[in-house]
């Protein structure tokens, strides 16, 4: 999928990754938005049975949405980890977004903050489901 310009537009700066370079953690803090200029990176959730691969990102895909759509009080859903080489990301502006998002509706923040909330329960969920059933 290639990235949206609007996308582009609203880059911050870019950074490179290696084949298993960790570039988000879950559970940590953080409000910056990722997209994926090149490559690939997994998408990993720590269960009680040890870390899971819950999907796989490519080029124009963005990531670390959920924490910044939660506000102060996000923090990361799953671990990000550069695969198959070099992965290129970009940074999205933050204080850009956070001004247009800060220009919206309360209703439509809102609704936005809770399909983040919604989007972190399904997939730990689904996590939960899929260890049970080894």
């Amino acid at each position: 999928m290639p990235v949206n310009i609007s996308l582009l537009e609203c880059l911050a700066s870019e950074f490179t990754y290696q084949d298993g370079a960790v570039i988000i953690e879950e559970g940590s803090k953080g409000d910056w938005i990722y997209v994926i200029l090149e490559g690939f990176a997994k998408v990993k959730k720590r269960t009680r049975k040890g870390m899971v691969i819950i999907d796989t990102l490519q080029e124009g895909e963005v990531f670390g949405e959920i924490a910044f759509l939660e506000g102060e009080s996000g923090s990361r859903s799953a671990t990000v980890v550069a695969a198959e080489g070099t992965v290129r990301v970009g940074i999205l502006d933050k204080d850009l977004l956070a001004g247009r998002h800060s220009e919206m509706s309360p209703i439509l923040r809102a609704l936005m903050k809770s399909l983040a909330i919604k989007l972190r329960e399904t997939t730990s969920r689904i996590c939960s489901t899929l260890v049970s059933l080894d």
